[in-house]
């Protein structure tokens, strides 16, 4: 059915259609439940689903409220986290957000953007606050941290911003729904060494896998199957070559004691 037959049906514009079509115009509870006969959904399960799916586009969610996050992909990636049954990430040079200290994500922040006003780097900061409650949420998502211990011992803010990140990344995971493995030294080259990525995965089926990878010049999704697959095959190494989740806590431990010497030192 072309666009014209479909706005024909609808008594609409075929730009209307066209906009539902790419995402660019919400669908109405109305639009949907016509749609749903002019393309022969018959299944009354399936178009309650569709309904409730048009429900839901209407409700904002809360990091919508936020006015400078980045760019629109970064808006989408936080609602995609916020729904997401499995987290797995994988840094290769910095905490991911979902285990860092507000100190530390301010420092952070503030190296890749020197230029940030300070509104927008407070907003920044509590956005990702506010996404690591889900953690700490009735229904978590299981959370798989990967990192290079790189990550851990490079220095970003003040040894004792250092020495407390440690801290958070173990209280963090002695959470039953979060592993946090290392990738020490001496596991030697593996296939994300030269990537950062977050790989998400849904309870819904319809809703299918997703990688998210951000870059210098702009962030991108994964989301053909043959990419995808690539993704599980590189966890799948990274499970094999890191540390167990104990050893890893005892490396964690042993660099933030480094940097609370150096921070008493000063």
């Amino acid at each position: 059915m072309t666009v014209e037959d479909a706005a024909d049906r609808l008594l609409c514009s075929p730009s209307k259609i066209s906009r539902l079509e790419t995402g660019q115009r919400a669908a109405s509870l109305r639009d949907v439940r016509d749609l749903c006969g002019i393309y022969g959904v018959g299944d009354s399960a399936e178009q309650e689903r569709l309904m409730s799916l048009a429900r839901a586009a209407k409700q904002r969610g809360w990091w919508q409220e936020y006015e400078d996050l980045g760019d629109a992909k970064r808006y989408t990636y936080i609602g995609l986290e916020d729904q997401a049954a499995t987290i797995s990430v994988f840094h290769s040079s910095s905490v991911p957000a979902l285990l860092q200290t507000q100190e530390y994500a301010r420092s952070l922040i503030r190296g890749w953007l020197p230029r940030i006003n300070d509104s927008a780097l407070d907003e920044r900061v509590k956005a990702r606050l506010m996404r690591q409650r889900r953690l700490n949420a009735d229904q978590p998502p299981r959370f798989n941290a990967f990192l290079d211990e790189a990550a851990l011992r490079r220095q970003v803010g003040s040894a004792a911003i250092m020495s407390a990140q440690a801290a958070k990344i173990l209280e963090v995971a002695a959470l039953p729904n979060v592993t946090v493995r290392v990738i020490s030294y001496d596991a030697g080259a593996h296939p994300a060494m030269d990537s950062t990525f977050n790989f998400l995965e849904f309870h819904d089926p319809s809703i299918p896998d997703i990688v998210y990878v951000e870059g210098l010049v702009g962030n991108i999704y994964v989301e053909r199957e043959s990419d995808l697959a690539r993704y599980r095959e590189v966890l799948d190494v990274l499970t094999s070559v890191a540390l167990p989740p104990d050893d890893s806590s005892k490396i964690i431990r042993k660099i933030g004691r480094t940097f609370g010497r150096t921070a008493r030192k000063r």
